[in-house]
């Protein structure tokens, strides 16, 4: 048996950083990602590790750090320069960026998706508040694009004949179902958005006196993203669709708690899904091997 080459050793450390912080970040979509192959779940915890790691950037962690906006900035275009260069050679010294690079490259993505996450990223260092085409832009390149991203991991195990238009034919669910992640979690976050980051993300509403017809109305916009996602969930390659259902039943969940909940208490109050319910929502989605369930009936909050 042969010794092990310095970068293949690297890269397994650089895949057990990216695991370590899907653990610590996000309890929800490590859930999901353990029903994936091994082999599909190292690579979609190696996106959202450099996803996370770009979200640190500009949500606060420099600010802690000591920096400033501009300082801001300069790390996160210097992440983007990082990561372009890692795809193109297939090697960072920073391990995350390592890890992101090595799944772009074997899933066949570059800067057609990691620009528009980087340009969304960088909208939070200098915009606000948005109106409707600032938002849908912002959400395409924060959140869209890592659907894309985790959609072109799922059609590895495709013959490579019929990628493309697999990735084509599913791309409006991926999209779909990324956008109303991002949305459930802007709605959720409404107040902590606002007061410590200084951001409002949906147009013409005001974080402090959301109404119970607004709250309907981005509810509303969530469930039709919801609804085209779910219908592509059934065309997904199998080992990716019990997976995506789950990430589909928790938000759907959380949806269906933010509906009940009043307005009024979803600005004082970070609504979660308790973790009892998430793995009825992880059983159910097993149960029904992944086949499209219909919006959820939300557990009594309370």
């Amino acid at each position: 048996m042969g010794t092990m080459s310095r970068l293949t050793l690297y890269g397994q450390v650089a895949e057990k950083a990216a695991d370590l912080v899907v653990r610590e970040y996000s309890t929800s979509f490590g859930m999901a990602t353990r029903l994936l192959a091994p082999w599909c779940r190292v690579h979609v915890r190696n996106i959202y590790a450099l996803v996370r790691l770009a979200d640190e950037v500009v949500d606060g962690a420099t600010e802690e750090a000591g920096g400033d906006v501009d300082a801001a900035r300069r790390l996160l275009d210097r992440l983007e320069e990082d990561t372009d260069e890692a795809i193109a050679t297939g090697y960072s010294t920073n391990v995350l960026v390592h890890a992101f690079a090595a799944t772009a490259r074997e899933a066949g993505f570059a800067t057609e998706l990691t620009a528009p996450f980087f340009a969304s990223m960088r909208t939070d260092l200098h915009r606000t508040v948005h109106d409707a085409q600032s938002l849908a832009d912002y959400v395409y390149g924060s959140a869209e694009v890592v659907g894309l991203m985790c959609l072109k991991v799922f059609l590895l195990e495709e013959p490579a004949a019929v990628r493309a238009a697999r990735y084509t034919e599913l791309t409006p669910g991926a999209r779909a179902l990324g956008a109303a992640f991002q949305k459930v979690n802007f709605l959720r976050d409404l107040a902590d958005d606002a007061d410590r980051l200084g951001r409002r993300y949906f147009p013409d509403i005001d974080p402090q006196h959301l109404t119970e017809a607004e709250k309907d109305e981005i509810l509303c916009d969530i469930n039709d993203d919801l609804r085209i996602a779910r219908a592509a969930i059934a065309d997904l390659p199998a080992q990716a669709r019990r997976a995506v259902a789950v990430a589909a039943g928790l938000f759907g969940e959380l949806s269906c708690r933010l509906a009940a909940t009043p307005a009024e208490q979803i600005i004082r109050t970070r609504v979660s899904v308790p973790t009892p319910v998430k793995l009825r929502v992880a059983a159910r989605a097993l149960r029904d091997r992944g086949t499209p369930a219909p919006h959820p009936t939300p557990t009594p909050v309370g």
